[in-house]
């Protein structure tokens, strides 16, 4: 069994924000960018993770420091746990492949431990989940990327006000039934059907530490929690966002 990781000590006076399901860390890198100091976790090998990270079962991560009484060296906690189980590309292309609603739902007990540590929160998830309350829903066109992504927010014990929904430029490039649509945005998933290269993904979601496509079509981009995370600290007296 993995032993839980011990943070290396540094004079940091950053707040300090845990980061759970930590993937190939868009959301922490987007709360580094706003002023935290980021710990990660997550249950497979993420060599280029930019921070710090444990790698293990991020719930029961979160019971032990729960139980410890280590969570609360944090000042807030995001999670973002996978997303297959109902959200709208599982239960609507993929089921016709025999994959919809196959994974388990962590969305309920992840809030459970969120709750249980007293601490503010962020729960992700993307379009098409019922399980997740949205308190706040971001979209790349609100920062000029070249993706729309929409991305659902739930806010535990905080919350901040909903930016104004822009009107999507044009249509996501790439093939739709056999009929090629040119567009703004690129598709941010899969491979085939125009889908663009690494570069155009990297510079689409302003993303630069990993090049490899599977996990580029998992990450939320950065700009999302960096937004996320400065107002969180404008409410507070943690610090000053970067």
């Amino acid at each position: 069994m993995t032993q839980p990781a011990t943070f290396r000590r540094v004079r940091d006076h950053r707040p300090r924000l845990l980061d759970l399901f930590s993937c190939a860390g868009g959301a922490g890198t987007g709360y580094r960018r706003a002023g935290f100091a980021v710990d990660g976790c997550d249950v497979a090998d993420r060599p280029n993770c930019p921070f710090p990270y444990h790698r293990g079962d991020a719930l029961a991560y979160l019971a032990h420091l729960i139980s410890t009484g280590e969570i609360r060296r944090y000042a807030l906690v995001h999670a973002s746990p996978p997303c297959q189980h109902g959200c709208a590309l599982t239960v609507g292309t993929n089921a016709s492949q025999g994959w919809g609603r196959a994974h388990v739902d962590l969305v309920a007990p992840t809030r459970e431990l969120l709750d249980a540590t007293g601490l503010p929160y962020v729960i992700e998830q993307p379009n098409g989940r019922a399980a997740i309350r949205k308190d706040l829903t971001l979209c790349g066109e609100m920062f000029g990327l070249g993706v729309i992504r929409h991305r659902n927010f739930e806010l535990g014990g905080w919350s901040v006000r909903q930016p104004a929904h822009l009107r999507h430029r044009g249509r996501v490039r790439g093939y739709r039934h056999g009929q090629y649509f040119d567009g703004p945005y690129v598709a941010a998933y899969g491979n085939g059907g125009g889908k663009p290269s690494i570069r155009e993904l990297q510079a689409a979601m302003g993303i630069t530490w990993t090049d490899v496509r599977e996990k580029l079509t998992e990450v939320i981009p950065p700009a999302y929690t960096e937004f996320i995370g400065r107002a969180f600290l404008a409410q507070t007296t943690l610090g000053v966002a970067a």
